[in-house]
C-alpha cells in the first residue's frame, strides 16, 4: 500500500488555504528547489513532491477529492481512478505523471487529466505544452542603460519518455533592452520545457539581476551619485564636473549649497518608454581641507574673525 501524502504540509500551507495562498507557496518552494538552482542532493525528489501537491491542491475537484479522503485512505479508494467533477478536462498542468508517487496514482487512477487539451497523439499520448523555466542573468548597470547582447549557457534538467530526468547544457542569445529594471523578466518564446505529444514548448523567463555600481545607485527610473565640493564652491556657487552614465557633465552647484543637498539633473536617470529618462540625483559632501599653506591658514582665521555666521544658532 503506498504511503499517504500530506500535500498540505509538502507545501507549508494550512488546509483553509486559498487558491492563491497555495500558488504563492508552490511558486517559492518550485524556486528553491528546481535542480537547475538548488544542487543538494535531496533538492529533486523534494522538486518533485512539490509539483505533485500543487497538481492536487491547485485544481478544485482533484482538491476535493483529497480532503474527503484525508489521512483515512487505505488505498483502496484509488482503484476507480479520478473521475472529477463538472471541470473535470479544463485544468491545465504541465506535470509529468511518471514523477508522481504510489500514493497520487492509487488516488486517482491512470485517466486523470494532463492538459487543457482534448488532443491525443499516436499512442495515447496527451499534448501538452512543455513547462516555463526560469533563470538569472545578471548585468551591468551600463548594460542596463545602454543596452547589449548577451551569451547565458544554462543548465537544464528535463524528464525524458520514461520520467527520468537528464541534464543539459545550453547556450542562449539575449537581447537586453535599454532601461531594463532589476529583477524584471525577459521572455524568450519557446525556449522552455519541450512539450510532449506535440505540444508547444514552454517559455524560459530570465530574471534580471543589475550588479552594483561604483558610481551609481539605482532608484527606480533615477540614478544617484556624489561629488565632493570645498567650502567656498559651496559658499560662493561653482561649476564642478560629474559624472553620468554617457559622460561627465558641470553641475551648477547653486551658491549657499549645503552638505548632503540634493541636486536633480533630469533626464540622466535610466532610459523609459517613450525615449524618455529619469533623472541624476547628486548629493553633495563639502570637504575641508585637512593640510593648510601658511596663506590658507590666515585667509581661514581672517574668515573667522570676520563671519558672525553660527551654525549652532
Amino acid at each position: 500500500m503506498a504511503k499517504y501524502q500530506d500535500y498540505y504540509a509538502i507545501l507549508g500551507v494550512s488546509k483553509t488555504a486559498t487558491q492563491e495562498e497555495v500558488q504563492r507557496a508552490y511558486r517559492k518552494l518550485a524556486r528553491k528547489y528546481h535542480p537547475d538552482i538548488n544542487k543538494a542532493g535531496d533538492a529533486e525528489e523534494k522538486f518533485k513532491q512539490i509539483n505533485e501537491a500543487y497538481e492536487v491542491l491547485s485544481d478544485p475537484d482533484k482538491r476535493a477529492t483529497y480532503d474527503q479522503l484525508g489521512r483515512d485512505w487505505d488505498g483502496r479508494h484509488g482503484t476507480q481512478g479520478y473521475q472529477g467533477g463538472d471541470n473535470a478536462g479544463h485544468h491545465f498542468s504541465t506535470a509529468d505523471p511518471g514523477q508522481f508517487s504510489d500514493f497520487f496514482q492509487d488516488l486517482f487512477g491512470s485517466g486523470w487529466n494532463f492538459g487543457g487539451s482534448a488532443e491525443f497523439q499516436g499512442g495515447g499520448t496527451r499534448r501538452r505544452r512543455g513547462r516555463d523555466h526560469e533563470a538569472t542573468i545578471t548585468i551591468t548597470l551600463a548594460e542596463a542603460y545602454h543596452g547589449a547582447r548577451k551569451s547565458i549557457e544554462l543548465e537544464r534538467a528535463e524528464a525524458d519518455s520514461a520520467g527520468r530526468l537528464a541534464r543539459t547544457r545550453r547556450t542562449y542569445d539575449v537581447a537586453i533592452p535599454p532601461g531594463v529594471t532589476d529583477g524584471s523578466l525577459i521572455r524568450l518564446a519557446g525556449q522552455g520545457g519541450r512539450g510532449t505529444g506535440g505540444g508547444e514548448a514552454g517559455d524560459l523567463f530570465l530574471r534580471v539581476s543589475i550588479l552594483p555600481d561604483s558610481r551609481f545607485t539605482l532608484n527606480g527610473n533615477d540614478l544617484t551619485t556624489m561629488v565632493d565640493v570645498t567650502p567656498w564652491e559651496a559658499a560662493l556657487g561653482a561649476k564642478v564636473p560629474v559624472p553620468t552614465v554617457d559622460g561627465r557633465i558641470n553641475l551648477t552647484v547653486p551658491a549657499g549649497t549645503q552638505s548632503g543637498q540634493i541636486l536633480r539633473v533630469r533626464g540622466k536617470g535610466m532610459p523609459i518608454a517613450s525615449g524618455r529618462h529619469g533623472d541624476l540625483l547628486v548629493s553633495v559632501r563639502i570637504v575641508v581641507p585637512k593640510h593648510l599653506s601658511d596663506r590658507e591658514r590666515h585667509l581661514f582665521e581672517e574668515l573667522a574673525k570676520e563671519s558672525r555666521f553660527d551654525p549652532r544658532m
